[in-house]
């Protein structure tokens, strides 16, 4: 680990906290995770889902079995954030969105510990400078790129992960927000399908995430992950699932009209890199070898 940058993980046992997590660890770089100290209640159910099959506990014991370093601490108890963050390098944070606007807490005592290279705040989704959502997303778009101004503006060195749309949100019902799992006799497709997307496993964006934190270049840019093989429109996708399942699905149209009140947002993973703030993964880093869309639908069949 000679030589790697100390990584402070904050929200490490989310959805995608705990994959940065585990990149970070195959990476070699020094790991800690800031955890509070709350012990199961004995009354709420362990929450164990297919994307998530550990509990809390299980996976915090697999990440010190791991040679991660569990520190407790909280938040919003600005002494103990201070102290966990004078321990490391980089920090990362991968708060859900109700924790979004919380991260100025973190960006003041990185101000005050001095001593961080790095700050990637919570984004992992749309570029939000660059995005066109309606409601009620646009709204976490804008606490996104708040944060990013409070950023700039303290001089914190900062990355921010742009990774546009998860498979295990998105694409493991092909867009059926009711379902859990690709349909295998009819389909609704919003507009014309002819849309494309950008999607990226959650394990590889904490592949690339801690790509990025290894590099130099990206100091004060954006990471733009929009893989080639995974740049898809729905239409192009169904096709696929088509494919493997041997069968033709019945595809249902919804006019854009319609889309447009129902929709949680939109946004446009067309855009033009600029070398001065921005930095294509699939491009910087060409030895990480990505989940296609294609090899993850398989595991449906």
């Amino acid at each position: 680990m000679a030589g790697k940058d100390r990584i402070l993980v904050l929200g490490p046992t989310g959805a995608i906290g705990r994959h940065i997590v585990w990149a970070s660890v195959k990476a070699g770089n020094p790991t800690y995770v800031l955890v509070r100290d709350t012990p199961p209640s004995v009354d709420k159910p362990r929450l164990v889902t297919a994307a998530n099959p550990e509990t809390r506990e299980e996976l915090l014991q697999n990440f010190q079995n791991s040679g991660v370093i569990l520190i407790q601490g909280d938040m919003l108890d600005h002494q103990s954030l201070v102290n966990a963050i004078k321990q490391v390098d980089v920090v990362i944070c991968s708060f859900g969105r109700l924790l979004i606007e919380d991260q100025v807490k973190i960006i003041a005592a990185i101000k005050e510990a001095g001593n961080v290279k790095r700050f990637f705040p919570s984004e992992f989704g749309l570029d939000v400078d660059r995005q066109d959502a309606v409601e009620p997303v646009r709204e976490v778009f804008e606490e996104k790129a708040k944060i990013r101004r409070v950023i700039e503006a303290e001089g914190v060195p900062y990355t921010y992960l742009c990774c546009h749309a998860f498979t295990g949100y998105f694409l493991r019902n092909l867009a059926q927000i009711e379902t859990t799992v690709p349909p295998r006799d009819k389909i609704y497709i919003q507009g014309d399908g002819n849309v494309k997307g950008a999607y990226v496993t959650e394990a590889d964006v904490g592949t690339y995430t801690i790509e990025a934190v290894n590099d130099p270049n990206t100091l004060n840019k954006a990471v733009h992950i929009r893989l080639p093989a995974n740049y898809l429109s729905l239409n192009e996708i169904v096709s696929l699932w088509e494919n493997k399942i041997g069968k033709t699905l019945e595809k249902i149209y919804v006019p854009e009209e319609i889309v447009l009140k129902q929709i949680q947002g939109q946004g446009d993973a067309v855009y033009v890199i600029d070398p001065a703030r921005d930095v294509e993964a699939s491009e910087a880093y060409p030895h990480v070898q990505y989940t296609t869309v294609d090899q993850y639908l398989n595991q449906f069949v």
